[in-house]
């Protein structure tokens, strides 16, 4: 392996925000080195579902071209069916709110980790697969880099001016730098690859039950990504035999049941979670987490790989200025950080308690999904507000408050 001893920049993490973050950086002109413990392309448990936000910070790196040639598919926007059967359709195109394009994109983690990472070593960044963080090095109470490990077990020092936590839910540099805490309701979720789904349309799909929800979406050609989500209590029978947990689990949702076959899931069902997970400390002294590793959402409104990119984006804003300065990463940076994370994030946080909270109510969700559908211009502005470039104002608009409650 080759490992330098020092970079201006170490991120532990290759994934969405690690890759994004690496890429941004190194074309800025400083030295970076990512390390990630997976080897790509790898499997990943995800929704797989980008907005058209996403897309537009992907296009900013170059990589769309990349993965519409590996077949992703478009997206126009998501179908909504409650418990009690309410349905709501919003469109990305037919929001007030021109966004970047008019779909989105849906494709493999696979296929977007993999281009990722290239497209950061096309930028200058090393990316060191095999290899994970086994501690982070401490002088005076700030980070200075990290030990690692590579595919052979050799630990190699890496000091660093900033170092980046990218590496997600189970994030080893959030647990070094301040506590993680889990929110409630738990959830898991159960992520599975099918062929010859039928009666899918160019939109994802989120079906409610009593007490779980499912997400369909076209990744390519014939397939199709399907995530269950339960209650993490629910989840420990899945223990052993996740395979069968998940079809029994399709049982609660008639409409999906049986367009979902055994025999044809292509990919093993991988599992994640529990969510609603938050760091408490997302910067320290020289040190800052984005992505997974700050705060982990309910998929309930999709598109985490978009905050993850965003989050990129905003650590290449205020990051890139400061390391143009001699010595360790101002302080002040690190506070803007923060600052352009809360401002960024607020509504989609908000948004995303407020939803999975109403799923305890199911008689109030569906009258929720039942208004949305009723106005479509509503359920547009949902879904624009979910995708992150509708601001999340328009909610609370009298006009739209007067429609969801009258």
């Amino acid at each position: 392996m080759d490992c330098p001893e020092q970079v201006d920049v170490l991120v532990a993490g290759a994934g969405p925000a690690g890759s994004a973050t690496a890429a941004l950086l190194a074309g800025a002109g400083y030295s970076v080195v990512a390390v990630d413990r997976a080897e790509f392309p790898r499997e990943k448990a995800c929704a797989e579902y980008l907005s058209p936000e996403a897309v537009r910070i992907l296009d900013r790196l170059g990589v769309v071209a990349a993965l519409e040639q590996e077949g992703a598919a478009a997206l126009e926007g998501m179908k909504v069916t409650g418990a009690r059967g309410a349905t709501a359709h919003g469109r990305f195109a037919a929001t007030r709110y021109r966004p970047y394009r008019p779909t989105g994109l849906s494709v493999s983690r696979r296929v977007l980790d993999l281009a990722l990472v290239r497209n950061a070593r096309a930028a200058g960044a090393s990316v060191l697969e095999r290899t994970s963080l086994a501690e982070l090095l401490l002088e005076r109470g700030s980070v200075v880099g990290a030990l690692v490990r590579d595919g052979s077990g050799r630990r190699h020092p890496i000091r660093a001016r900033l170092t980046v936590g990218a590496d997600g839910l189970r994030s080893a540099v959030a647990r070094l730098i301040g506590r993680r805490t889990h929110g409630n309701p738990r959830r898991m979720a159960f992520v599975a690859h099918l062929a010859g789904v039928a009666d899918m349309s160019s939109s994802a799909e989120l079906h409610f039950g009593p007490t779980s929800y499912i997400g369909l979406n076209r990744i390519e050609h014939d397939l199709v990504n399907v995530a269950l989500v339960v209650p993490s209590r629910r989840a420990s029978a899945a223990r052993g035999r996740p395979a069968e947990f998940f079809f029994e689990c399709l049982a609660e949702f008639p409409g999906v049941a049986d367009r979902l076959k055994p025999g044809r899931v292509v990919r093993s069902i991988m599992a994640t979670g529990p969510f609603a997970v938050r760091s408490r400390r997302v910067v320290t002294a020289s040190s800052l987490l984005v992505g997974d590793a700050a705060d982990f959402y309910d998929p309930v409104t999709g598109d985490g790989i978009y905050s993850a990119l965003r989050g990129a984006e905003l650590v290449a804003e205020s990051m890139i200025p400061a390391l143009a300065e001699p010595g360790p990463v101002d302080p002040q940076a690190l506070r803007l950080y923060q600052r352009l994370r809360r401002q960024a994030f607020a509504g989609k946080w908000l948004m995303e308690r407020v939803t999975r909270y109403l799923m305890y109510f199911p008689r109030l969700f569906d009258r929720t999904v039942s208004r949305l559908g009723r106005y479509d211009d509503m359920a547009h502005t949902a879904i624009g507000v979910a995708g992150g470039f509708v601001p999340v104002r328009e909610l609370f608009k009298p006009a739209f408050i007067y429609r969801m409650v009258f």
